[in-house]
């Protein structure tokens, strides 16, 4: 059975929030190139929302987040295979990144490989206790490549040379020592969780929290010029007059 990516999505007062599914809990939704592909599409669609807010990134079921790449696919592969699978690894990591609005990932379960790419290429990510995630690419025969390089700067160079060198898993509570994660939770309370925090991005101003997503990744190649414009442009928006009209005036307010 191969994944199916799963789009649903909500209107509210804020906004749309969107949530894509990969769905094949049979095998711990596990993900081969054509669903990569599926993904993909399916983030790209999203990023010509106008009214999209933030998109949540999950897996089917309470085993697994995304459980790594289909073996099966993997060993029948050749070079020219090879290529076109991790190509669509990392143009699916790469839409996740240039989508517009913030990606939280929901992670429960096994978190594996091309998983665990997939969710460090997500603006957040909130666990759920229990869960494990895992490099074990070395043991299958194959390096790390593509989205890895961002593992460093979530925790790490040593903890990254532990992780890709070894194949260990980490649990959840490590993972959020080492900062891969921002967040843990009991499995219970993972739904109500992710929602507190889709509601906290949706409290930011709409335009400014485009803005600030992309500032975000224009950060790993930080330029003063493009901040300082970034900044001075989101008054072109009105949201900050508007925003700062509303808290000067709730300030002000006489205490009951």
């Amino acid at each position: 059975m191969t994944a199916r990516i799963v789009t649903t999505l909500d209107d509210r007062p804020e906004g749309r929030v969107a949530r894509i599914t990969v769905d094949n809990a049979a095998r711990l939704n596990v993900i081969g190139a054509a669903a990569l592909r599926e993904l993909a599409a399916a983030l790209h669609a999203l990023a010509g929302d106008d009214d999209l807010r933030v998109v949540v990134l999950a897996g089917e079921g309470d085993s697994a987040f995304i459980g790594g790449a289909d073996i099966d696919e993997l060993a029948a592969l050749d070079h020219s295979g090879a290529r076109g699978f991790i190509a669509a690894l990392h143009a699916t990591c790469h839409a996740i990144r240039s989508l517009p609005v913030p990606v939280v990932a929901r992670l429960q379960g096994w978190t594996i490989g091309a998983g665990l790419e997939i969710a460090a290429a997500c603006d957040l990510r909130v666990a759920a206790q229990g869960a494990l995630f895992a490099m074990p690419d070395l043991r299958r025969g194959i390096p790390a490549v593509i989205e890895a390089p961002l593992l460093p700067r979530l925790i790490g160079r040593g903890r990254t040379n532990r992780l890709l060198l070894t194949g260990e898993p980490i649990d959840a509570a490590t993972a959020l020592a080492w900062g891969l994660v921002e967040e843990v939770v009991p499995p219970e309370e993972l739904t109500r969780a992710i929602a507190r925090v889709v509601g906290d991005v949706l409290a930011g101003a709409k335009l400014a929290v485009r803005r600030q997503k992309t500032l975000l990744r224009e950060w790993e190649e930080w330029s003063p010029a493009a901040a300082i414009a970034a900044f001075a442009a989101a008054w072109d928006s009105g949201e900050p007059h508007e925003r700062m009209a509303a808290f000067l005036a709730a300030r002000a307010a006489p205490r009951r």
